[in-house]
């Protein structure tokens, strides 16, 4: 194995990648983009993932208060090229402005699927075991 290979987003990426992350929930939150749809919607962007070579940023994003998240996805993957241009001016250190990819942030329906089975009667059933042993 090299010595030079990685596990993970470098801290780089990480910067980079929250940097857009909070450049893009700003121009959502000013209501610059006229779409319907994201009129309609409070988006919540959680997370923004850059690529290597930083070309690429994916933003994870969902409605507030649940819904449905595609018309949303659609919505800004319509008007990449618009958000791209506006966010060129706050990410002007950038030797290269990413292309923004939108994908549905499914985080928390993984959340509610884990405390789901946290609190089912068979985890349950085990955890009273264990306090019975002590």
């Amino acid at each position: 194995m090299s010595r030079f290979s990685k596990k993970g987003p470098s801290q780089r990426q990480l910067r980079v990648g929250e940097l857009v992350r909070h450049e893009l929930t700003r121009l959502l939150q000013r209501g610059e983009l006229s779409d319907p749809v994201l009129e309609r919607n409070i988006v919540s962007v959680s997370e923004v993932s850059m690529s290597p070579d930083l070309k690429i940023a994916t933003a994870f994003v969902s409605p507030l208060g649940g819904g449905d998240a595609k018309p949303v996805i659609k919505a800004l993957s319509n008007n990449a090229r618009y958000i791209r241009g506006k966010l060129a001016p706050a990410l002007a250190q950038m030797k290269y402005m990413p292309e923004i990819r939108f994908r549905e942030d499914t985080s928390f329906n993984n959340y509610s699927r884990i405390d789901e089975l946290l609190h089912s009667p068979e985890v349950a059933r085990d955890l009273d075991k264990d306090d019975g042993e002590d």
